[in-house]
């Protein structure tokens, strides 16, 4: 790392959130944990650009390079359960940003989430870190709280108490492009002519737009030291769910729903709902729509007092649906909640061909040449997925991936984040994007639910032949888990065939197309 940077005094014209120096003269330094989620990657590029040095706690260090600024930050390996690596990560740091949440994770998650705030609450006292930003939940009080929002309060108080000044930043539902909640409201509004839905639609909430939450962010970092407190933050408007939806409508040029709301629907039958209409999956709706069950406003306005609001006010909820429409239209969703960690599924690489010795391994390999050049047949390899489907017997792949959704996994309706670009941490629909060497190999981890570990590679290089083109090279690697692995690749195995061979075929073909549209468009 190069040395710090000097940052001259606050003039008065600067922006007020700009990060204040050092005594010395030099810029703060900013660590962010989280920093590869969905508001952690947005959060990032702002501190850097506010004048902040920024460190990164990740547990994968290549899946930074999905993001423009991953060379812009220091990076230090682990979780925040790991002790040794928080230490590391929380030496002479002036702020820690804790973004990490437990939402979509299995049993045991509160435990897992106490453990990792205590272990970061002590690095951070240890390490005279000058104040922790939290963003918890909004909630009301004394009431009865879903197990997700009662572990975000629990969190909270962790470092409340660390002797660290904290600032405990309590949002309700986060609308901007890619968001959970904004994916559930924008899913269930265009799939459904009618809506049936649980009592929760007519409770009061109080929608923030993400970039709001970013500017208070932000704005944390620069109240006083001697300030350790929660702060409640919300957008200009409170509205019921129903008029959520109905707004999301109008901006998205829908006619407005019918609601019924159903007194039958539980947390658990209506997260089953929204598993089946939208393509955020159980194991994620059931938390959010838990932490619906009560009004969620704001108790006060305190935050006032210490951050000022964004220049023209806050972002009323209409507009934010406005901004995310735009940015999704234009395929310039800075990140999403598709990207977050799965758990329960493999996370290692795909080892290497000469560790597979002594291993019962499966593959299926497709090689075929084509007469498109590399560049056309990589812009069809990295597009795959999401929008653009997977070539072949999409009803095979549709039922797979309803297959998974049914025995609570991901699913095929995740998509992807952008419709052509592709980085290393990306979702495509139940993989997982683990190496990408652009004109050369994709790489794809599988997500869903298998007795097993899988990956697919699809790969291009150039033609030996004297008269041009390329070679396509695909690969489906299944290692079996015992006895349900072998009989799961035997019962896949018949339909392998017209799948696998129909997508090297499909891909080659629709490579060929982009090569002739572009060669005419060229002699155009």
């Amino acid at each position: 790392m190069s040395e710090a940077p000097e940052l001259s005094a606050p003039t008065g014209r600067e922006p007020a959130l700009r990060a204040a120096p050092r005594p010395d003269g030099t810029a703060p330094r900013a660590l962010v944990l989280g920093a590869t989620g969905y508001i952690g990657g947005r959060l990032v590029p702002r501190l850097i650009a506010a004048g902040y040095r920024v460190r990164v706690l990740v547990r994968d260090p290549a899946r930074l390079g999905a993001f423009d600024w991953g060379g812009d930050v220091e990076a230090i390996e682990g979780s925040a359960t790991d002790d040794a690596a928080v230490a590391r990560a929380c030496a002479e740091v002036d702020v820690l940003y804790y973004l990490i949440h437990s939402m979509g994770q299995g049993k045991g998650f509160e435990a897992a989430d106490l453990a990792a705030a205590r272990t970061v609450a002590d690095a951070a006292a240890r390490a005279s870190v000058g104040r922790i930003v939290y963003l918890g939940g909004l909630h009301p009080d004394g009431v009865e709280l879903s197990p997700h929002l009662r572990s975000r309060v629990a969190v909270g108080e962790v470092f409340l108490h660390s002797g660290v000044p904290t600032i405990d930043l309590q949002a309700g539902v986060v609308i901007g492009s890619g968001s959970a909640s904004f994916e559930m409201i924008r899913h269930l509004t265009e799939v459904l002519p009618y809506m049936p839905a649980p009592r929760w639609v007519r409770n009061r909430i109080q929608p923030i737009a993400v970039r709001d939450v970013l500017h208070y962010l932000l704005g944390a970092a620069r109240i006083d030291p001697q300030v350790s407190r929660a702060l409640d933050i919300g957008g200009p408007d409170v509205l019921r769910y129903g008029q959520m939806m109905n707004g999301y409508a109008v901006e998205a040029g829908l006619r407005q729903r019918p609601i019924a709301a159903l007194p039958v629907f539980t947390p658990g039958l209506a997260s089953h709902w929204v598993n089946v209409v939208t393509p955020v999956p159980r194991s994620i709706a059931r938390p959010l729509i838990a932490s619906l069950m009560h009004d969620c406003v704001m108790d006060d306005h305190d935050v006032d007092a210490f951050i000022p609001r964004p220049e023209g006010g806050l972002t009323p909820y209409r507009a934010a649906v406005a901004l995310a429409l735009g940015r999704v239209e234009a395929d310039t969703v800075e990140t999403s909640w598709q990207d977050a960690e799965v758990t329960g599924v493999p996370s290692d690489p795909l080892p290497s061909d000469p560790e597979w010795a002594g291993r019962t391994v499966y593959t299926d390999v497709r090689s075929l040449a084509t007469r498109a050049p590399v560049e056309d047949l990589w812009s069809v390899i990295a597009g795959i997925g999401g929008a653009n489907g997977w070539y072949s017997a999409p009803l095979l792949w549709a039922l797979r991936g309803w297959m998974d959704r049914l025995v609570g996994g991901v699913g095929l309706s995740r998509g992807r984040r952008s419709r052509a670009r592709v980085a290393v941490g990306d979702v495509v629909d139940f993989w997982r994007v683990e190496k990408v060497e652009p004109e050369r190999l994709l790489r794809l981890r599988a997500e869903m639910k298998v007795p097993g570990l899988a990956w697919l590679d699809l790969a291009c290089e150039p033609s030996a032949d004297a008269r041009g083109g390329s070679v396509y090279r695909q690969r489906a690697v299944f290692f079996p888990s015992g006895l349900p692995g072998r009989l799961y690749w035997l019962a896949v195995l018949p339909f392998h065939g017209f799948i696998f061979r129909g997508m090297a075929e499909r891909i080659t073909q629709a490579a060929e197309a982009e090569a002739e549209i572009r060669s005419a468009e060229g002699v155009s």
